[in-house]
């Protein structure tokens, strides 16, 4: 009998940016299950570990969604103390989330803080400020929790896990790390917490000193990348306009001021849907931007209730049509930054049904948008208060 053959998987891609040159090592079975790859309009990364399980350029079904979160949960290690999660806007909020919740199911009762960087500020608390340099919007904030029992947690806390859908170079983990020790000194662990882990094996094994603390990954792909640039695409424009004092309508609920228990599933709106949908009736649930996670809910309700249905979000990042994404839509933002917004791999009629859940009040954006998808339109005032508001 011939030995299995654990030699790497090697993959070379030609993008309309550049040269991709993967060596896949765990996890190279599961390669076209979970990723797939697109080419980004941005001069300082010309391309996209695109995910296929994380609901946000690609459609998922929530089950799929929600045994990738159960994954990465079961590799957190088993510690002492409170454990701080934090997810990386606004592509893992709900991969965050998710985890972080699965994590809860699996540990009843250990007390655990859930908390999202943003690109909003909310409220007039402590604002970290921290930098993700290859991102079209490099500016990311982390709030600290107002609440005093919540604050109280998160000064107490020993472990901290990072929660994103790629580590490609560490950079922007260690500067959030950074941003987290000074809320609180005292951590004394970190783990990553993501679907790919391509910083090869050199450099996950210098991130202890990097860090300047023990640091665990837990990923379901690893292995390492080299790209080479090629012609510069056009400039897409601008991806960020954050304003001090500008109030963009995002919500204290859901996240960025801290949760520490699981969100409510909206199964009365899900059950009277199910009664207006055909059994056969293909359905989208859309989230918008950093509001991600309660549209996972939505649709995994409505999944156990028999319905056919997948679910992804718009997004800020511009990509170009190649490789993953076959279609491409662009609109204005739903929360007032005057900035491009687009959503991937979704054409009108594809869907029998488009509900679009958001965070912020009604406005034009969101109205326009759904008409363009045939949508509805759900408000999500509190996770328990979900108003469908009239497309006119």
């Amino acid at each position: 009998m011939n030995a299995p053959d654990h030699r790497p998987l090697q993959r070379h891609i030609a993008l309309p940016t550049g040269t991709l040159d993967l060596k896949i090592g765990r996890g190279a079975d599961e390669l076209e299950a979970l990723l797939g790859f697109a080419a980004r309009a941005n001069a300082r990364r010309g391309f996209l570990f695109m995910s296929k399980v994380l609901g946000k350029h690609w459609p998922c079904t929530p089950s799929e969604m929600l045994a990738v979160h159960a994954r990465l949960a079961a590799g957190v290690p088993a510690v002492e103390g409170p454990v701080v999660f934090i997810a990386m806007a606004e592509t893992a909020i709900g991969l965050g989330q998710g985890v972080f919740e699965a994590w809860l199911r699996a540990h009843p009762g250990q007390p655990a803080l859930f908390l999202h960087t943003t690109r909003y500020r909310v409220g007039d608390g402590e604002l970290i400020e921290f930098e993700e340099a290859h991102s079209h919007a490099p500016r990311q904030f982390l709030h600290a929790p107002t609440d005093a029992a919540l604050r109280e947690l998160l000064l107490a806390a020993r472990t901290l896990v990072l929660v994103d859908d790629e580590a490609s170079t560490g950079n922007t983990f260690v500067n959030l790390a950074n941003a987290c020790r000074r809320l609180n000194p005292g951590i004394e662990r970190v783990h990553l917490a993501t679907i790919v882990n391509f910083m090869g094996a050199a450099a996950t094994a210098a991130l202890d000193a990097r860090f300047g603390l023990p640091v665990t990954c837990g990923a379901l792909i690893e292995g390492e990348f080299s790209f080479t640039p090629g012609a510069v695409p056009p400039d897409a424009g601008t991806a960020q306009r954050y304003d001090h004092e500008a109030e963009r309508g995002a919500s204290p609920a859901f996240g960025r001021l801290g949760l520490t228990r699981a969100l409510n599933a909206p199964k009365v709106l899900a059950t009277r849907l199910k009664h207006e949908f055909a059994r056969t009736d293909r359905v989208l649930v859309l989230g918008t931007g950093e509001f991600m996670h309660p549209a996972l809910l939505l649709a995994a309700s409505l999944q156990s209730l028999g319905m056919a249905v997948s679910v992804q979000s718009t997004t800020r990042s511009p990509i170009l049509t190649w490789g993953a994404v076959s279609h491409a839509l662009d609109f204005e933002d739903n929360y007032g930054e005057g900035i491009a917004n687009y959503l991937y791999n979704v054409a009108p009629g594809q869907y029998d049904h488009v509900l679009l859940c958001h965070e912020t009040a009604p406005n034009a954006a969101l109205r326009a948008l759904a008409k363009t998808l045939n949508a509805r339109l759900f408000h999500f005032q509190s996770e328990d208060h979900v108003e469908e508001v009239p497309v006119r």
